[in-house]
């Protein structure tokens, strides 16, 4: 058998006004579909619209995934659409290609007519009428299903379209409706969640040598995409000792580019490059103390933060993550350090235990890190020991608990691996809400395996659960297309983030317990290995929310 290519056409039109809440989702109406022989499922290969063709061989299935975007000033309402789906016939019957096309439609036309005047009626006729009159209209019938003029049906819903394609194939409708309400989520996300970009991914697929033009668009154009996602994106290079060089803007603070990203509304966070981590040179710390000064006299410096460490393990390197704060507090004493860990460090004897290790990291980075940032893997399904954790923080000095994944938490606990559920992927924000987090960070996001070439095959890295540390792929490796390309995951990181933005809202209105009684109540979350494995309750969250908060 041949293969089967679908053509997909979207209409549509709007209904109301209503008194209905604007949710915001993404993107002008893209029709995507995960490629069929790339080894990446979860790839959302965007629908060419000039050419809307989906090939399948026998027996194969496709999901399609349709991103609608809803603009600030969109009027609230029930927008309603379709998509046309048609199975186009690489080779017409013979019996077909004898009539001509307009031939065929005046004599489908002509029987329907004698059908619908021979059809029996509910009126008292002789016995021998009404066998005559069933027995026309199951000849015409018949007819009428001919193999020759099924193609002009109009029982599909076409009506009286008369798009070739429309007419010479079998196709379905599908209704799309979108219910505008009438609030919009904040341009700013209330939750930071940053995430890394590693430049060195960028350089070698795509041949880039560091600081020329070509690499300075590159960062910019992958930045500016991944901010449509709500997160606030950090480019990464690592050093020695899993040292890190993260910094959100390519250009010097002193580059009008600089004030552009750090004032932009949709970034919560951002990273400032601590240079010297890979280059400890007196130009590398004139350059960084220059940085500092510039930054700390904008308003958007209450945004920024330092991360020089990913999990530190023992004393030494505890010992240096201080001895950079001591020199950065010194240009300014409210800068903020970030550091991730899920241990104590080895070799002190901060206390007895592993976990209590953990929990009196504070007690050494204190006061040279701001925000602690754990992984989410330690503490498991025991939400209990969160208290454990906050316990041991001084908001007073401004501290504050972020959370993270990596590789893990594994099954069933929410996490952004392959093969997990598309409700355990949205849960890891549901967590860090419940949680009482005020921050959250991911590793990276195209953290593939080195390729040098755009157009490589994507290999997760070995030694990672498949998926880890990638939430979108280079569109070279799909078409002719430069743009990214969206996975599944990066789209629920979305929905993620913006179910958190419907829950502080209903917080500020009822307090933080109604609205942990919120998710327990609609089943949505309830902890880390309870929660719902379906999207329905979180329907009934956001219209809950809608419902009670309306103005």
């Amino acid at each position: 058998m041949k293969e089967k290519v679908f053509k997909l056409l979207c209409a549509q039109r709007f209904h109301g006004p209503l008194q209905v809440l604007q949710g915001m989702c993404r993107s002008s109406a893209p029709i995507s579909a995960p490629p069929q022989e790339t080894g990446v499922p979860d790839a959302l290969v965007p629908i060419d619209p000039l050419s809307p063709q989906i090939s399948l061989h026998p027996g194969e299935t496709a999901a399609v995934w349709v991103s609608l975007n809803v603009p600030c000033g969109q009027p609230p309402g029930l927008y309603e659409g379709e998509i046309f789906i048609t199975a186009v016939k690489t080779e017409l019957d013979s019996r077909t290609e004898s009539l001509p096309k307009s031939e065929r439609y005046g004599l489908y036309r002509e029987l329907r007519s004698c059908l619908d005047i021979t059809e029996p009626r509910d009126y008292s006729s002789p016995e021998d009428m009404v066998q005559r009159l069933t027995s026309a209209s199951t000849t015409l019938r018949r007819m009428l299903d001919n193999p020759a003029l099924q193609d002009c049906q109009e029982s599909n819903g076409f009506g009286d379209m008369m798009d070739e394609d429309v007419m010479n194939n079998v196709s379905v409708r599908l209704k799309l409706s979108l219910t505008v309400w009438d609030f919009t989520l904040p341009v700013t996300p209330s939750l930071p969640a940053v995430f890394g970009i590693s430049e060195t991914v960028i350089e070698d697929r795509f041949c880039l040598e560091h600081g020329t033009e070509g690499w300075y668009d590159a960062l910019d154009h992958h930045f500016r995409w991944l901010l449509q996602y709500r997160i606030s994106p950090f480019f990464c290079r690592w050093g020695d000792s899993m040292r890190i060089l993260a910094y959100t803007c390519p250009w010097p603070a002193d580059h009008p580019k600089a004030n552009e990203y750090y004032s932009d509304p949709r970034l919560a966070a951002y990273a400032v490059p601590y240079a010297p981590i890979l280059s400890c040179t007196d130009a590398a710390k004139n350059s960084l103390r220059r940085e500092v000064e510039i930054l700390k006299s904008k308003p958007h410096w209450s945004k920024a933060y330092f991360y020089l460490w990913d999990e530190p393990l023992n004393v030494e390197q505890y010992d240096m993550i201080c001895n950079i704060s001591n020199e950065l507090r010194s240009y300014s004493p409210d800068v903020r350090i970030l550091t991730t860990y899920y241990c104590g460090p080895s070799g002190s004897e901060l206390a007895p235990s592993t976990f209590e290790a953990f929990v009196k990291v504070p007690n050494v980075l204190r006061p040279h890190t701001q925000i602690f940032c754990t992984s989410e893997w330690v503490l498991g399904t025991r939400e209990d020991l969160v208290k454990d954790i906050v316990a041991e923080l001084r908001p007073d000095l401004g501290e504050e608990w972020w959370t993270y994944v990596c590789m893990g938490p594994s099954d069933p606990q929410p996490n952004w691996h392959l093969g997990m559920r598309g409700t355990q992927h949205r849960a890891v924000m549901w967590r860090v809400w419940k949680e009482g987090g005020t921050g959250f960070l991911y590793w990276g996001t195209n953290c593939y395996e080195k390729a040098m070439i755009p157009s490589a095959e994507i290999c997760f890295r070995r030694g990672l659960p498949p998926g880890d540390g990638v939430l979108f792929y280079p569109g070279e490796v799909f078409s002719s297309s430069h743009e990214p390309v969206a996975s599944t995951r990066l789209e629920r990181i979305l929905s993620g983030m913006q179910d958190i933005e419907y829950l502080k809202l209903y917080s500020s209105r009822y307090g933080r317990e109604e609205g942990l009684a919120l998710l327990e109540k609609t089943g949505m979350y309830l902890g880390p290995d309870r929660y719902t494995l379906d999207h329905g309750p979180v329907d009934v969250m956001r219209g809950e929310v809608y419902r009670t908060c309306r103005s």
